[in-house]
């Protein structure tokens, strides 16, 4: 049985969306199924059959098909098992039941231990080449299973592991652990990668349908520095160990590297180009290569240190630097008030804390996307810039900006009427826009 999904464009609704519909080819027959899934052409991957990354819920919507395939492909060995004369209307029946299941036993789960099963999976994922960053994050969701299952005093068994074993889990991480929102969802990201690996590459019956492992990401406010904080930083009288730290935070600033990366710069990564210079790297997090332009600040950081170490620039730990950051910030004065809010026992919590004390080295690349966009950088070259695999995460630094348009279009609009002068130019003069330099 050959089975295919295909997006109907003879079905366009007035939104542009066109229906999915499934395709199955079996003994000289064809079947047609509408899976009531609808996209627009931004959203659908012919060449895959499936629904891009790009399209709101692409996993469930993914899922779903994938559950399709696998309903009709059981109703069809068993039927052919049966020796019945398979018809498309026979076949079709799977898909009109109420509950969408198979008049067919569930597939038995077996009985093996979650856990062990985990650590297998980590070892997989190693093999594999994941990067020791991830790897780290992926171990945080087994211990996080390890502390739930000693909560049961038994070993929590694959066959176990429900929608409702798996509510308690998510109870756990909120309510005994107290983990922030996408603390939680990141352990559930990895949580269902490695039940889908267990589905997929393991060929592993599951208790629980993944559709039921839902990632809900909360929107974070991205905090960066404004050009008029760059220069307090600039200019501020610090020790020789606090500069050093200022002056990597500040390189950092200006071409969006992120601390990993800063650490591991050499001569290497330097290249000349048109009387100017680069820096051309690997991405430590991504391993995706990408080329930045050094302003003339970020060179003149670069010719400062020349000479004076191994790497270009100083670079501590993290959280030596992050540490240092808090001193340096609150030195220049960057001491405006910031709401922060969290979600502590499923209630919101709000704080309000001095821009200094949640300064991090990650907050200087979150300042060079919001500066870059202010100067007027297109979103398409921040995110090769930045290294992103997909414009949407540049596009929230887009979405800070808006907040500039918003304040230029009142300041053009409602600064009173348009003068005498003005008024009097041709028409090829009105609209004239002069980019600032």
């Amino acid at each position: 049985m050959n089975i295919q999904f295909e997006r109907r464009q003879d079905l366009r609704d007035a939104m542009g969306r066109c229906p999915i519909h499934l395709r199955a080819y079996f003994d000289g027959q064809r079947l047609r199924y509408a899976t009531r899934e609808k996209c627009t052409d931004a959203f659908w991957d012919a060449a895959k059959g499936r629904f891009k990354r790009a399209y709101p819920g692409y996993q469930e919507a993914n899922e779903y098909l994938d559950l399709l395939v696998s309903r009709l492909q059981a109703r069809y060995r068993l039927l052919r098992g049966n020796g019945a004369t398979l018809t498309p209307a026979l076949l079709k029946q799977v898909f009109s039941e109420p509950t969408g299941l198979l008049p067919v036993a569930a597939p038995e789960v077996p009985a093996l231990p979650l856990r062990g099963l985990y650590v297998e999976y980590l070892e997989a994922l190693e093999a594999r080449g994941m990067m020791a960053q991830s790897l780290v994050s992926a171990r945080n969701t087994l211990t996080h299973l390890t502390e739930f299952e000693a909560t049961g005093r038994r070993k929590i068994m694959l066959a176990d592991y429900t929608g409702a074993v798996h509510d308690k889990f998510l109870g756990h991480l909120r309510q005994v652990r107290k983990l922030a929102p996408n603390t939680v969802a990141k352990s559930v990201k990895h949580l269902k990668a490695f039940l889908r690996h267990l589905r997929d590459d393991r060929q592993l019956a599951l208790a629980i349908e993944l559709r039921q492992v839902k990632v809900h990401w909360a929107e974070v406010e991205k905090m960066y520095l404004t050009a008029a904080e760059l220069a307090q930083l600039e200019t501020v009288g610090l020790s020789e160990s606090l500069t050093a730290t200022r002056d990597a935070f500040l390189f950092c600033c200006y071409t969006g590297l992120r601390h990993s990366d800063l650490h591991d710069l050499s001569v290497a990564n330097v290249r000349e180009w048109d009387g100017s210079r680069l820096l051309r790297l690997t991405q430590t997090k991504t391993r995706t290569a990408v080329s930045i332009y050094l302003s003339a600040s970020a060179a003149a950081l670069l010719d400062k240190y020349a000479g004076t170490r191994a790497g270009l620039l100083p670079a501590y730990t993290n959280q030596a630097m992050n540490r240092n950051l808090k001193e340096i910030c609150q030195l220049a004065g960057l001491g405006a008030r910031m709401e922060v809010v969290t979600v502590e026992q499923g209630r919101v919590v709000k704080r309000n804390l001095p821009k200094y004390r949640l300064v991090t080295m990650h907050t200087a690349r979150h300042t060079f996307a919001v500066q870059s966009l202010l100067r007027g950088l297109p979103v398409a070259v921040l995110q090769k810039v930045m290294g992103h695999a997909k414009i949407q995460t540049t596009m929230i630094y887009a979405k800070i900006v808006e907040d500039f348009q918003h304040q230029e279009m009142r300041r053009v609009w409602e600064s009173g009427p348009a003068t005498a002068a003005v008024a009097g130019r041709g028409d090829d003069q009105i609209c004239t826009v002069r980019m600032a330099a």
